[in-house]
């Protein structure tokens, strides 16, 4: 069985255990009151008024019915069926910009939040494209290869963070290089286009010099300035959630500024285009649209390839009929009930 949203599933476990905490302190608070009641004779007779073992019954109810709804929302899949897929001659690989700057909030969320979120947006307009993903801080690392599997990709997305590149700063010339080696893989007789999401902040390397070999091979490259030219203060969060400006070495808070030159010469040099995100749209679905959609390419044959099978259904059905049972389900006896 495979989760879509596994990254999720921890938060399942602890929203199941605050679950089972909060019923069993229900339980101990109603007891808690039954002995403040009164004497024991009228504790005893309030307790008839119901049965314990319905009640117990209820509550099992309600903790199945929350945890088949949770499981519901991490989206379970198992098994397969086949579907014919055609696909065009584009492949999209996306470069997406991991370094601390990307944390700065002149865009909100984040600058890098906000790719994120466009990124999804995206997925939900390719038409048969294959997309891969790139992160790229002080060094490049290849988070999705080319792909149809957009789920799959999306899955890559979500884990985009400066944590998952060990070697800080900015290097463009290294995500465009190791874009160049992707596409060397798999992409024969396809368009390729690259797509750079960065603020332009190149702290290394001559990005320039790394388009000259991508344009010998026909690769479009297109960048997307993400933040302001004004810039903001660069805020990072620890484990424990205690927030704190970066401060360089000398001590100083660090500022990050939108840097387009840069990125507006990589485009123009490759025949591609510079997009300046705003706060509302970073600009893909606008791109994808205007520029790469409109690429006139045959489409590849056609194959029959493996989806996987959603399950949600069942555990949503579950967690339906679990929470309408309890309810309906009194625990009152009926001859209490009769004259309520």
């Amino acid at each position: 069985m495979r989760l879509v949203h596994y990254s999720s599933g921890w938060m399942v476990v602890i929203g199941v255990a605050i679950l089972a905490g909060l019923l069993w302190a229900a339980a101990g608070a109603r007891r808690r009151r039954m002995e403040r009641f009164g004497p024991p004779h009228l504790q005893a007779s309030f307790a008839a008024m119901s049965h314990p073992q319905l009640r117990s019954v209820k509550r099992v109810l309600l903790f199945l019915g929350v945890l088949c709804a949770m499981l519901a929302a991490l989206r379970p899949q198992w098994g397969f069926y086949w579907q014919e897929v055609r696909h065009r001659g584009v492949d999209i690989l996306v470069a997406v910009d991991v370094s601390r700057s990307m944390l700065t909030r002149d865009i909100l969320p984040s600058r890098l939040e906000r790719t994120k979120l466009s990124l999804q947006d995206l997925v939900a307009q390719l038409r048969g494209d294959r997309v891969g993903l790139l992160a790229f801080a002080g060094s490049a690392f290849m988070q999705c290869p080319l792909t149809v599997d957009y789920d799959g990709f999306l899955l890559s997305v979500e884990q985009l963070s400066p944590n998952m590149i060990p070697r800080g700063g900015t290097n463009i010339e290294e995500a465009l290089r190791q874009s160049l080696r992707s596409f060397a893989r798999g992409s024969e007789g396809a368009e390729k286009v690259l797509i750079v999401i960065t603020d332009g902040e190149n702290l290394e390397g001559d990005p320039l010099a790394a388009v000259d070999a991508l344009v010998k091979e026909n690769i479009k490259v297109y960048t997307i300035g993400v933040g302001t030219p004004e810039g903001e203060l660069v805020m990072l969060t620890d484990d424990q959630g205690n927030a704190a400006y970066l401060k360089d070495r000398q001590g100083q808070v660090v500022k990050s500024r939108l840097q387009e030159q840069l990125l507006q010469e990589i485009a123009v040099k490759s025949g591609g285009a510079y997009v300046r995100a705003s706060a509302g749209q970073i600009g893909l679905i606008s791109l994808y649209e205007k520029k790469i959609a409109a690429i006139d390419q045959p489409a590849r044959a056609s194959k029959m390839e493996k989806r996987p099978q959603e399950r949600f259904q069942i555990p949503l059905a579950m967690a339906v009929l679990l929470l309408g049972l309890e309810t309906l389900l009194s625990d009152r006896r009926k001859e209490y009930a009769h004259n309520r």
